[in-house]
């Protein structure tokens, strides 16, 4: 492959993930224009459209999506094999980029990356903490992490364990507002929530031999867990966060468990990525040793 098509693949990448010939240009030090007029030369060799021009995004064809997935797998493969040559294949080398929620990175991942580092000094981290669901492709990911169900089928998923929720408060919460018993009780109670889309007012309680989802009142939301877990240290409310996440409060008293005879839902954990069976060696390497740590850590 010339390092022009090489190039080309490198902008078309750029402006499938930035969404405007604009944004893209200004990453790769190009004008719009250029940038624009890069892409048609693409599409007139390939005798198709890959984008759909409109005033306010851009948005990739069926085509594009395919050209996108095969030009992250083929630059992928370049850029290990550069790698592996250039370091004597001696180590993977590179920048790793991952995505990640801010309860899970700091408490679990974040703990593991010193040891990484000393085991593979020559991979470069670029770590994203976010509650927010990313599009790998789009946001240029190589491992994401994901609770909850799984949607996208173009993705490879390696399964870390489960994740069990629990409705947690600290103790001066409970003196001033009385403690629940029932999931009943939870109407004159404040219960803190999260104002990102995919989340909603309901918890998922045991409730008379069956599982339902109630409704409860949330005065204050916020858009990470870790946010909610300070606000429910501060007294502010309820909060239903993860057990790993509220471990070490739990240990130490200054949050407490309610209504666990309730609680019951329980979420798989993966780790999620791109490349299939060719995924870049930094790829392979970062999961060989994260699989067996986190899958510990998650333990109960």
């Amino acid at each position: 492959m010339s390092d022009q098509r090489a190039w080309e693949m490198r902008v078309f990448l750029r402006v499938a993930a930035e969404g405007s010939f604009s944004a893209a240009g200004r990453a790769v030090g190009m004008t719009p224009s250029s940038t624009a007029k890069l892409i048609s030369r693409i599409e007139r060799r390939l005798g198709v459209r890959l984008i759909e021009r409109s005033t306010r995004r851009l948005r990739l064809t069926g085509e594009g999506e395919v050209y996108r997935d095969r030009a992250e797998l083929i630059l992928a493969e370049l850029d290990a094999l550069d790698a592996e040559v250039s370091g004597g294949a001696a180590e993977p080398t590179g920048v790793l980029r991952i995505n990640v929620s801010v309860p899970f990175g700091r408490h679990c991942l974040l703990p593991l990356v010193p040891e990484f580092r000393r085991a593979y000094p020559g991979i470069e981290l670029d770590l994203t903490f976010t509650d927010d669901v990313v599009d790998l492709h789009a946001a240029l990911v190589d491992i994401a992490f994901r609770v909850g169900r799984l949607e996208d089928s173009t993705l490879l998923a390696v399964r870390l364990g489960t994740v069990r929720r629990r409705i947690v408060a600290s103790p001066d919460y409970l003196k001033a507002r009385g403690v629940p018993l029932t999931p009943a009780d939870l109407e004159r109670h404040d219960c803190l929530g999260f104002n990102f889309r995919r989340a909603a007012a309901v918890w998922p309680l045991r409730s008379g031999g069956r599982l339902v989802d109630r409704e409860v009142h949330a005065p204050i939301i916020a858009n990470n867990g870790e946010s909610v877990r300070h606000l429910a240290l501060l007294g502010l409310g309820l909060a239903r966060l993860a057990e790993f996440h509220v471990a070490q409060d739990l240990r130490a008293g200054t949050l407490v468990t309610v209504l666990d005879d309730a609680v019951a839902d329980e979420e798989e954990i993966h780790a999620l990525y791109v490349g299939r069976d060719r995924a870049p060696a930094r790829v392979r390497a970062f999961l060989d040793f994260m699989t067996p740590r986190l899958r510990a850590a998650l333990r109960p």
